[in-house]
Parts: C-alpha cells; structure tokens; sequence
C-alpha cells in the first residue's frame, strides 16, 4: 500500500502532471494547465507538431518529448528516469484527456508502481461533453472508446454491449461510422442514439433519432470529423429476454447459431454455448458431435 500525498514536498520531487489539451476550442484550456505546462520542465507529447502549435498559442517555450504509441516502451523508461531525478512532465495528448482512448496507461501505471507523484488535472473530455447533451440518460453510462476495428470481434464486441442497461458511449472515425451503425442496428436493435461531430468547434452538431434513422443518414450523408456515439441502454425486459434466447434451441442448434450468424469458429461457437447454459465445453462438445 502507498498513500500519495500530492502537493507535500511538491517543489523537491519528481511529478508527473496529466493535463488536458481542448478538444476544438482553444479557449477550453485552463489556466492552470497553462501555468504547469509553463512551469514544468518537459512537456511528452503524442504528436510534438500539434503540442508546439498549443504551445506557441499561449507563449509555452517548455522543451517538447515525443510520447506516442509506437515509441512509449523506450521513451516512457527514459521518462521514469527524469522523474525520479526530480523532473517535473506533463503529459498531455493531441486532444482531450490523456490515457482515454490515448497514450499515457501505461506510463501512469509504471510511474504509480515506482511511488512517483502523479497528479492529475481536470478538463476537456470528449465523452463526458457528448453525454451530457445527448438528451440520453447520463447515470450510469458505461464508456467503451474505440471497437475492434476486425468486423468479427466489432460484432461480438456490440452484442455483449447489447445486454447492458448502461448509456454506451463509443468513438468512431468517419470512414468507419457507416459499417459500425450497421453492425450497432444488427446486435443492439432500433433504439435511441446520438451522433456527436466536431464537438467544441464551429460546425458542432448532435444527429439524435434511433438507429436505423442515423444509419440513413449516414448511408446519404457525407461524413465528416471524428464521432462520439452516445447509445440508449436495454430495458431490463430486453436484457432478460437476451439472456434467454436460446432456451428453446437445442445444443446442436445453439453451437450451430454461434457459427452461421455470428461467424465464430466451432471451438468458440462450443465455448460460448457451455458459458450460456452453464456446461462444461466436454459435454457440449459430445452432445454437438463435432467433427474435426
């Protein structure tokens, strides 16, 4: 166990500070994170050439470090040895908060492990500003990020998102939004949605209606920026009925659903069925009478 007490001794020790960039709107920025990115004595950066252009917008001369997802191994070690020579870093991302769909987990964990100072600081989030003008109920709401960009795993991804009651809050890349809302309509039904866009900027926009609706107009539609997609929860009805869709099928029947709608291979197909019905995957397999 280790209680980290943030702010004692703060001028003789190593902290590493998460500070949130805007997400569009340049005036999101806060003074505070303006004053420890000017204070601090490295900025790690995902992308060095848009934290220079933030940084040149509020007089930031800090020194700049490349942190990003194809180098964190050995810049996130070489970032752990700054810190606990005394170093004060921020660390921030193109946008938003760092570590949400963003570099910046795996630092905080090994810096954390080590009993390193980390603080963070609040500010612009994506997410959390989609949900609260969705029009969609807020609490509780479950954040996913990003699917599975394989159309397998994204199916099987949304049908386990399906069953819960929870707000679902996901982000999508335009030329992904189509074959997403496709697979959302086929996994978790017509119900209500909202397509968040260019959030904080000038062509700000909030697409509400239910799926089928947003996916038409997505199909006629030319999609433009980056989307947040807030989605209504199951009932409680709809989500008992889901657990027991499969009571009237036969175990044969059952692997055999797995195979031809979901695309599973009959191992995971076998494997699914005995969690569903509480068997042992011998005994499904025997009853299946699989082939190989």
């Amino acid at each position: 166990m280790w209680q980290q007490k943030s702010f004692n001794n703060e001028e003789h020790k190593g902290i590493l500070y998460l500070v949130p960039t805007p997400i569009g709107n340049l005036e999101d920025m806060s003074f505070r994170a303006i004053r420890i990115m000017k204070e601090a004595d490295f900025i790690a950066a995902e992308d060095t050439r848009n934290t220079k252009k933030l940084c040149n917008y509020f007089e930031i001369d800090t020194p700049v470090i490349s942190y990003h997802e194809h180098n964190k191994e050995v810049s996130g070690q070489k970032l752990l040895e700054k810190l606990e020579a005394g170093a004060k870093i921020a660390l921030v991302s193109d946008a938003g908060m760092p570590t949400i769909s963003d570099p910046g987990y795996e630092l905080v964990a090994a810096a954390a492990a080590e009993q390193l100072t980390v603080v963070p600081l609040p500010g612009a989030n994506a997410a959390l500003t989609a949900l609260i003008a969705s029009g969609l109920n807020p609490q509780p709401f479950y954040f996913y990020g990003f699917l599975n960009r394989q159309k397998k795993i994204k199916r099987q991804e949304l049908e386990k998102l399906a069953k819960f009651t929870a707000t679902t809050i996901l982000y999508e890349a335009p030329h992904r939004l189509k074959e997403t809302l496709t697979l959302i309509n086929e996994q978790m039904g017509d119900r209500r949605i909202v397509l968040c866009r260019e959030l904080t900027k000038k062509y700000e926009e909030f697409i509400r209606g239910t799926v089928k609706e947003v996916l038409n107009w997505a199909t006629n539609e030319e999609v433009r920026g980056e989307f947040c997609l807030i989605i209504e929860g199951s009932s409680t009805e709809e989500n008992e009925d889901e657990e027991a869709w499969w009571e009237e099928m036969s175990i044969e029947d059952h692997v055999t659903h797995y195979i031809t709608v979901n695309g599973m291979s009959s191992k995971d197909a076998v494997k699914q069925t005995a969690s569903d019905r509480q068997m042992s995957k011998r005994e499904v397999y025997h009853n299946y009478h699989i082939k190989e």
